[in-house]
C-alpha cells in the first residue's frame, strides 16, 4: 500500500514540477490530481491503522485517476469529444462578452485540454498518468487480496 501511494505522490510531484516548468495544467489536467491527492491520504493512514478498506480505497483513487487520464488522452488526440468548457470547440466561451475576451486584466493563459503540452513517446502526460495510474490501482489490488497490513493476516499479512 505503501508503495502505491508513493507512486501517488510521485506522479502528483511530477505535475507540479511541470507545472513549475511552466506547463499550466488544463482542467482536466487538475481533475485527474484529485484521485491521487485521496490514495496519497489511504496511504498515509495506512501507516497508522492499516486495513484492507484502505486499500480498497486507495485502489478505487488510483482506478478514477487512470480512467479520468484515459478520458483526457482521448479528448488530445481527438477520439472522443471533451467538455466544452476546455477544448477547442470553443463552445464554453459563449457566456464570455467581446469586453471580457479582450481583457488584459487576467494574464492567466487558457489551457486547453485537448491540446497535447507535452508528451514522450508519442503519449501525452494524461496518457503516462493513465498507465503508471493503473499500475497502481494494480498494485493497490495486490495489497488488498494478500491482506497487507491486516492484522488478521499475521505478519506480513500474507495468508
Amino acid at each position: 500500500m505503501l508503495l502505491a501511494a508513493g507512486g501517488s505522490a510521485a506522479l502528483l510531484a511530477g505535475a507540479f514540477v511541470f507545472q513549475a516548468m511552466g506547463y499550466a495544467p488544463c482542467k482536466m489536467c487538475i481533475w485527474q490530481r484529485w484521485p491521487h491527492a485521496v490514495a496519497l491520504a489511504f496511504g498515509l493512514v495506512a501507516l497508522l491503522a492499516p486495513a484492507r478498506l484502505l486499500a480498497l480505497g486507495g485502489g478505487l483513487a488510483a482506478l478514477t485517476t487512470s480512467g479520468i487520464g484515459a478520458y483526457h488522452a482521448g479528448v488530445e488526440y481527438g477520439w472522443w469529444p471533451g467538455p466544452d468548457s476546455c477544448t477547442g470547440s470553443g463552445e464554453g466561451l459563449a457566456g464570455l462578452s467581446g469586453a471580457d475576451l479582450l481583457s488584459f486584466e487576467t494574464t492567466e493563459r487558457i489551457v486547453m485540454c485537448d491540446e497535447v503540452a507535452w508528451a514522450l513517446g508519442g503519449i501525452s502526460m494524461a496518457g503516462w498518468n493513465a498507465i503508471f495510474s493503473l499500475l497502481l490501482a494494480i498494485l493497490w489490488a495486490v495489497a488488498l487480496r494478500r491482506g497487507f497490513g491486516d492484522p488478521a493476516q499475521g505478519a506480513g499479512g500474507i495468508a
